[in-house]
């Protein structure tokens, strides 16, 4: 499945929320109208049509289905208003998602936390309770404040427990919501408390600090009106938060974005967002397990410059989500294993390489590496510069992913691509030897042997020479030159426009092709003869040429095979062709700018 690039700069205009981008994207209600209008056609949605394939992709509808289309009421009523009763606003939720994720089926399985995202477009974090940070309760005090969802649950170990009561009115497998979190003064000590939510509202926790609790008697009536302890709804309770440790298991939070809360609310997170890709060949170089292509994985860039109030560190979340998994379940894509690593920054910029990695431990890193649509952790780090490297845990594994940094503080991301710039030596002007080397008088030698007095070949001629003298360099383990690298070679050195290629144009390109030879060498790390396709940035920028991952990507899909593996063959194409556009460029080029314009003949 292939997946396309996405160049960070520029790009268009963000969609808001966590919305995705449809055939329709960018196009208003009556943009869509007029157009269906001139058409005399009645809209059909290109990214949910009205077909069984919409709702299952593996199996057929347990019954035929008749799609009909939505009343006049329907399309001019937002579907959140009172105008509609509750059951028909689940369904259009519901709807969305089903259009969003390709069909019904698609939304088999998931996670309470993975719905909160969908519905808000937040980030979630997920806390096993008896493993949570010594911070835990600043933790979720800080969420409530910034409006985040936050629920909690106990765990089962079979079916049979599910929905099960416990001996303190809990319901074991039940999804409760966290309303609220404080302290209160309690015979000359301060008690934190938690306020816990059934949404069935009928069966409540029975112990400490529960309603009719002994505990809220020697709790003053001014704190008790504090805490509404007498107005809570059927099914919102207290407890202590040492007790809520002992029999929760699990707690999940929904960090929302600052667009989805009110202007008034005090608190909010900042958000970055980062889209890329992995790519096989070029950028999926798996976890550090895998060294010799962990590079090559997308670099991002986050700078924490402002400490957290009252501390020395600097709070984020990092989420790193796999994007369309399920949209692609139908083509059989399973969900990946994915995780990330932070290191700290070197003070130069630009892509690190191999060696770095190498020699420097990680920073912090996600928790573990999991096969879930969202991986997603809490750090505090002192400010300053990191890396964060997001990967899947194998290698040569494709997806497009979102990364979201949500920190208590600005912090600042940016994508730690190559600026293309290329570093060519001169052109090489030889001045006229009295003596020819060994080396000149076996090609001239050659030369007069093919071409004749006017020393000059054609591409089969070079072809002939070229492998000729290959064959008999010991340290090279080629395959004989293809006759469209011959003719791509007298492309860039004819500058008669003959076609053809004199002894001293082959004389000016033999001393670059050496030079190429020695670079493809160096990484020819087993001397089989060809090089890995992860490589080829490194090569490259050996050569003179430093690209970003998008024109990276290009070349590897062209030059490389299935193996990710590039012969010398096409390793000498790719520079030829590289070093063809850069003149062009030069030559069109006014006042050493960045773009250049074309027209029609020029192009």
């Amino acid at each position: 499945m292939p997946y396309l690039y996405r160049d960070s700069k520029p790009r268009p205009p963000a969609l808001p929320g966590a919305a995705c981008a449809t055939h329709s994207s960018g196009k208003a209600y009556e943009e869509l109208r007029q157009e269906c209008l001139r058409r005399g056609v009645l809209f059909e949605d290109p990214d949910f049509p009205a077909c069984n394939s919409s709702l299952f992709f593996s199996e057929k509808p347990p019954i035929p289905f008749i799609w009909k289309r939505p009343g006049v009421s329907v399309l001019f009523c937002s579907p959140l208003s009172s105008c509609h009763k509750t059951d028909t606003a689940a369904l259009w939720d519901h709807t969305k998602r089903m259009a969003l994720n390709g069909s019904y089926e698609a939304l088999k399985g998931g996670s309470t936390i993975e719905a909160m995202e969908d519905f808000t477009g937040g980030v979630g974090e997920m806390y096993e309770v008896k493993k949570a940070p010594d911070n835990f309760y600043e933790i979720l005090e800080k969420a409530l404040k910034r409006c985040s969802l936050v629920c909690c649950s106990i765990n089962i170990s079979s079916a049979v427990e599910s929905e099960a009561k416990t001996p303190f009115g809990l319901i074991k497998g039940h999804a409760y919501s966290v309303t609220g979190i404080d302290e209160v003064s309690y015979r000359g000590r301060q008690v934190q408390l938690i306020r816990i939510r059934n949404p069935w509202g009928q069966v409540e926790w029975n112990g400490p600090w529960s309603d009719n609790s002994l505990e809220w008697r020697s709790v003053s009536p001014s704190e008790q009106r504090r805490l509404s302890q007498a107005a809570l709804d059927d099914g919102e309770f207290w407890m202590k938060f040492e007790d809520f440790k002992v029999h929760f298991d699990k707690v999940e939070i929904c960090n929302l974005t600052p667009d989805a809360l009110e202007d008034s609310t005090a608190h909010k997170w900042e958000v970055t967002i980062h889209q890329g890709s992995w790519v096989r060949g070029s950028t999926a170089g798996g976890c550090r397990n895998f060294l010799e292509t962990f590079w090559t994985n997308p670099q991002i860039k986050l700078h924490l410059t402002e400490k957290d109030d009252g501390q020395d560190d600097c709070t984020f979340i990092a989420a790193l989500m796999q994007k369309d998994r399920r949209k692609l379940k139908k083509l059989g894509a399973e969900m990946l294993t994915i995780g990330y690593a932070i290191y700290e920054s070197p003070a130069r910029d630009g892509h690190l390489g191999k060696d770095f990695f190498r020699y420097h431990p990680s920073k912090a890193r996600s928790k573990t590496y999991i096969n879930l649509r969202e991986v997603s952790n809490r750090f505090k780090l002192p400010p300053g510069d990191y890396i964060l490297v997001p990967t899947t845990f194998e290698p040569h594994q494709e997806a497009d992913f979102c990364l979201r940094i949500f920190s208590e503080k600005k912090a600042i991301t940016e994508d730690l691509d190559e600026n293309v710039a290329i570093d060519l030596p001169e052109p090489l002007n030889p001045t006229p030897s009295p003596q020819e080397t060994e080396e000149e008088k076996q090609f001239r030698a050659l030369f007069e042997q093919i071409a004749g007095k006017d020393m000059e070949i054609a591409a089969e001629e070079l072809q002939y020479v070229l492998n000729d003298v290959l064959k008999k360099t010991k340290n090279i383990k080629f395959k004989n030159l293809s006759l469209i690298s011959c003719r791509n070679i007298i492309s860039l050195m004819d500058t008669s426009g003959n076609g053809k290629l004199e002894f001293s144009e082959f004389k000016v390109f033999w001393e670059k092709m050496k030079k190429w030879i020695n670079i493809f060498l160096q990484f020819d790390f087993n001397k089989s003869g060809s090089m890995s396709s992860y490589e080829l940035r490194s090569a490259l920028k050996a050569a003179g040429y430093q690209l970003n991952n998008y024109l990276l990507q290009l070349i590897v899909l062209r030059y490389s095979d299935e193996q990710f593996q590039i012969e010398f063959d096409d390793f000498l194409n790719c520079l030829i062709r590289l070093e063809n556009a850069s003149r062009v460029f030069q030559a069109l080029s006014v006042k050493n700018k960045e773009f250049i314009n074309l027209n029609i003949g020029e192009v």
